[in-house]
């Protein structure tokens, strides 16, 4: 059921001031591997959810107090230690972490905002989770042993070099990883183990064409994931993260729903470059996904069946923001596999000049159930959690 439009003048008697980061700090590198950062740090889409939110009537805070819809960046603030605490210092309640999370970031480690712990609510994921499970190759690892998972094969080739410079010697070296691949076995899906979008991504039609394109990606990561190509129908699930504050003020149809981590409807994508869906910075995702119909649901018991599955994975993880997890058909009307777990998701959404058609996949499939932007935003503000709580971070899968 959606959220009534004055849901929180109805849920709280103290309304959230909200500041919105964006990427300043550059991701950190792990044995030669990092994240690309995105151009502009995702000033765009915080610019989006901040402007939304402002449009709402909410309390926005801006670095100069500057509004101006046309200009994104008039409204993030940087994530660097001192961005943090002018927004703090400007009153924020709850800060909106649009950017790239990781264990060494001040909202995990900064002593100067240790006094505000108790009192800011962020929304994002725990940095220590996003560091963790932003590695494809570790989270695969994990899920296939910890098993229930329907999963690719998979297969992880380490630069040999890189490897013998960092005083670690693979057991299986890229070449032996790549004879065991079978002829029948191609085509093959090569990418970063720390990828952002489609970045890197490309469908390997050949031996020769595979060695190619991981001597491609050696150049900018030692570690490169190699995946059995699925075939079929694409989609994506976003997963909520659970939300004890709205469960209570639900009505006893959505309490079991908000108080658990559960899943929108599948977006499905289609018109594919190259059998890759492009990246949204080049094409809107508007013009090439869609929410599935109810019909379809009814009639296809996969979409339910891995609708499950994301959400054991989102619970499992731990997440307390939307995670995304794209899926796959092995071929035409087979039951799905999950090949991709986006901690950071996109999160644009139409409002500002130029930016109607720029709704994310996360929103087309709030759109499903009777949400707009935002309302869907509304959902992720209220099932922040204070910063003490992320900063205690702990996973089933860890143990």
């Amino acid at each position: 059921s959606a959220l009534k439009t004055n849901s929180f003048a109805q849920m709280t008697s103290k309304r959230p001031v909200v500041a919105v980061l964006f990427q300043a700090l550059a991701p950190p590198v792990y044995d030669g591997v990092s994240k690309p950062p995105k151009p502009g740090g995702y000033r765009d889409s915080g610019a989006d959810v901040a402007y939304a939110l402002y449009q709402s009537g909410m309390k926005v805070v801006t670095p100069d107090d500057l509004t101006d819809p046309s200009n994104q960046d008039h409204w993030c603030f940087p994530d660097t230690e001192a961005g943090i605490l002018a927004a703090v210092q400007k009153d924020a309640t709850h800060l909106w972490a649009n950017t790239v999370l990781f264990k060494d970031h001040p909202l995990q480690t900064s002593s100067l905002l240790t006094p505000y712990e108790n009192s800011i609510k962020v929304v994002g994921q725990p940095p220590l989770c996003a560091d963790i499970f932003d590695d494809k190759s570790f989270v695969n690892d994990k899920l296939c042993r910890y098993g229930g998972f329907t999963l690719p094969r998979s297969w992880t080739v380490n630069d040999l070099q890189s490897s013998e410079q960092s005083g670690t010697v693979p057991t299986q070296t890229c070449d032996d990883i790549l004879s065991s691949i079978r002829e029948e076995d191609y085509p093959i899906v090569a990418k970063p183990v720390r990828g952002r979008g489609s970045h890197g991504v490309k469908i390997c039609k050949n031996a020769a064409d595979l060695a190619d394109h991981i001597a491609f990606l050696f150049k900018e990561s030692p570690r490169v994931l190699l995946e059995e190509y699925l075939a079929g129908e694409e989609g994506t699930i976003t997963v909520m993260p659970p939300s004890q504050h709205l469960a209570s003020f639900s009505g006893t149809d959505s309490q079991e729903r908000y108080a658990h981590h559960w899943a929108l409807p599948p977006v499905i994508r289609f018109n594919h470059v190259d059998g890759i869906a492009p990246y949204s910075g080049k094409v809107a995702v508007t013009v090439n996904s869609r929410a599935i119909s109810s019909a379809e649901m009814e009639t296809d018991a996969a979409y339910a069946a891995i609708m499950k599955e994301c959400e054991t994975v989102a619970t499992l993880l731990q997440t307390t923001a939307p995670i995304r997890i794209d899926i796959r058909r092995f071929g035409p009307k087979s039951k799905f596999a999950l090949f991709d777990i986006n901690m950071k998701p996109n999160i644009t959404g139409p409002g500002r000049p130029g930016r109607d058609d720029q709704l994310c996949l996360m929103g087309i499939a709030a759109e499903s159930i009777g949400w707009d932007y935002l309302k869907f935003l509304e959902y992720v503000l209220y099932s922040t959690g204070d910063l003490v709580d992320l900063r205690k971070y702990s996973s089933p899968l860890l143990v």
